[in-house]
């Protein structure tokens, strides 16, 4: 079960889950080719304060294209000190990618903290492969309780 605090963040860039799968496999591929083992992580420059109770079982959720798709459980946060000297945080992930139940997210810069009574349930893992349903038809099947 997941914590009772969460991030949501904009997947800038992609539309879909499969597209975020696709762009972590060529980061995947790009780092075996430098020798440099792949982690799924995301670099943000704010350090979130509410740390310990993300790591408590807290998960990022993703939103593509204004719709909260999928989540990825938060591992731990490491420090990452930029090419200009500046303090980040690498939010690091779980590989896998659990599917959740669609919700509406208005655009907004950076990350936000989700209480767990605000985040959508769980569908159950992405399987590659299996079909995606496009996002508008996906948030009309959950508001009737389908999804």
């Amino acid at each position: 079960m997941h914590g009772d605090l969460n991030l949501v963040k904009l997947c800038v860039g992609v539309e879909k889950v499969s597209d975020l799968v696709r762009w972590r496999k060529a980061r995947a591929t790009e780092a075996h080719i430098k020798g440099e083992t792949y982690v799924p992580h995301h670099v943000t420059r704010m350090w979130p304060r509410r740390a310990e109770e993300l790591l408590d079982g807290g998960s990022l959720y993703w939103v593509f294209k204004g719709l909260i798709l999928a989540r990825q459980e938060i591992m731990r946060l490491d420090e990452v000190i930029g090419a200009d000297g500046i303090r980040r945080c690498g939010i690091v992930f779980n590989p896998c990618l659990i599917l959740t139940q669609t919700h509406a997210r208005r655009p907004f810069q950076g990350w936000r903290y989700l209480q767990k009574s605000d985040a959508p349930k769980d569908i159950g893992p992405y399987i590659e492969g299996d079909e995606e349903l496009p996002g508008a038809l996906q948030a009309e099947l959950s508001a009737l309780g389908v999804l």
